[in-house]
């Protein structure tokens, strides 16, 4: 089937998909702290300071739009463009994010950035809409992160002779089967790509059944789980364990992270650490939920369970430390998951036992740190099988189990550490997954091999 009918199809179909799902993106957009502007900056009305900065962006070979959905998506492409500026520091980025979460992160890294990065968010697909933004960025590359295609935006930029290339890529096989039944929808719209960068060499033969060209997929491994330049930032770390100790944690403590956790895990999985407790009495609660405008509920339901936490939001130079047995800070802000790893003793992944699809648990491994999940890991296959095959992490089955392998964790230090130090051991087959990718990118110099 021709790109045009695909397009066509697509056209047609889109105005009626915005209609249907405007209302819920407008209720998603007011609950994550978004803005009436911040949807109409996705049509094109964008602030003149925003279009004052792309314009002072440098111009041509060295001006890259980078492409990022939501928050796991945005941390890969800031990594990127990190090390993209190390190489390059005459290269200027427009990082586009669909979500607020997503955006509020981008603009915080951004400002670090020295004018060399400028934050959008992310364009409606339609035709008129994708070429005011291509018109108006001007970018010789076009860079998507893992797995979103918009067929507008990219047929206009292979119009305009933009490169367009999909990196950190990944498909599970059912989104593949998904895809092969459009596929002849699809094929064609995945056909455009210039380059696709792979995480796992299983994905080289998912992505040649949807269309790209088997000699435009390239298989670098994950930027996310490169353990070079992963590191969490010293400085951050130390001010964030500050705040835990002005929460009541102390260096005593032993404190088990709960990591973007989803509705109702917090409760599920404090009922377990509270019936450690009573055996290991060191135990700390750090919680860092995926969505932290969930906050107030939160701590509704751990206070129903007897808890105190105490939010992260609230901590400042004059808060009174509290005492408690079981001691729990609730991460309210965006931006420091990584750095809270870091501080845990051990990490267990949200949205593993009551719902599907897991979190990411490769920044919780490249931290050293013993990291436990439950059933629900669908979105992370390749990286779980990784895992629990060199036995860097520990997949249970309901919270029963949880309660005890986190028992025979915490009553054996070396067995935790062990657990730890093997995680990261598995991730080294993604080591240097961000240098191949700028490498094909064509935006690695040879001095930095």
């Amino acid at each position: 089937m021709s790109l045009l009918f695909t397009l066509i199809v697509y056209n047609l179909l889109l105005p009626l998909g915005i209609l249907i799902l405007l209302p819920g993106a407008v209720r998603k957009m007011k609950a994550r702290g978004g803005r009436w502007e911040d949807m109409a900056g996705r049509f094109g009305r964008l602030p003149l300071e925003k279009k004052a900065a792309i314009a002072a962006l440098p111009c041509g070979r060295d001006r890259i739009w980078m492409h990022a959905v939501s928050v796991g998506e945005a941390g890969i492409a800031m990594k990127l463009i990190t090390r993209l500026l190390k190489e390059a520091p005459r290269t200027g980025v427009v990082l586009t994010t669909t979500t607020p979460t997503a955006h509020a992160m981008a603009e915080e890294f951004a400002v670090r950035q020295s004018g060399r990065v400028v934050v959008l968010y992310s364009p409606v697909d339609l035709p008129f809409v994708s070429e005011f933004f291509l018109d108006l960025i001007r970018p010789s590359q076009m860079i998507l992160i893992e797995a979103e295609v918009w067929p507008n935006l990219v047929y206009s930029a292979r119009r305009q002779g933009i490169q367009v290339s999909m990196v950190n890529a990944r498909l599970s096989s059912k989104s593949e089967r998904r895809f092969q039944q459009l596929g002849f929808l699809m094929c064609p719209v995945f056909g455009m790509l210039d380059q696709v960068h792979v995480q796992e060499p299983a994905d080289v033969t998912r992505f040649a059944t949807i269309g790209v060209p088997t000699a435009n997929i390239h298989h670098t491994g994950s930027i996310k789980f490169d353990p070079q330049g992963a590191e969490a930032d010293p400085a951050q770390v130390e001010r964030l364990r500050a705040v835990m100790h002005q929460s009541g944690i102390t260096a005593a403590h032993r404190p088990i992270l709960f990591a973007s956790t989803h509705n109702a895990e917090e409760a599920l999985l404090a009922k377990v650490i509270q019936n450690l407790a009573a055996k290991h009495k060191d135990l700390a609660l750090l919680i860092v939920p995926r969505h932290v405008e969930r906050a107030d509920s939160i701590v509704t339901e751990l206070q129903s369970l007897g808890l105190d936490p105490v939010l992260r939001s609230q901590i400042h130079s004059s808060f009174v430390i509290r005492s408690s047995s079981l001691p729990t800070l609730l991460v309210d802000t965006t931006g420091e998951l990584r750095a809270w790893q870091c501080l845990a003793s051990i990490v267990i992944v949200g949205k593993s036992f009551l719902t599907t699809g897991g979190q990411n648990p490769a920044e919780a491994v490249m931290a050293k740190k013993p990291v436990l999940f439950g059933p629900h890991m669908e979105n992370f296959e390749p990286l779980v099988d990784l895992l629990l095959k060199h036995q860097g992490a520990l997949q249970v089955p309901d919270t029963t189990a949880l309660e005890s392998a986190l028992d025979r964790l915490l009553s054996t230090p070396a067995q935790a550490q062990r657990l730890g130090e093997s995680g990261h051991t598995a991730l080294r087959a993604h080591e240097a997954a961000t240098i191949k990718t700028l490498t094909l990118l064509g935006r690695h110099s040879q001095a930095g091999l």
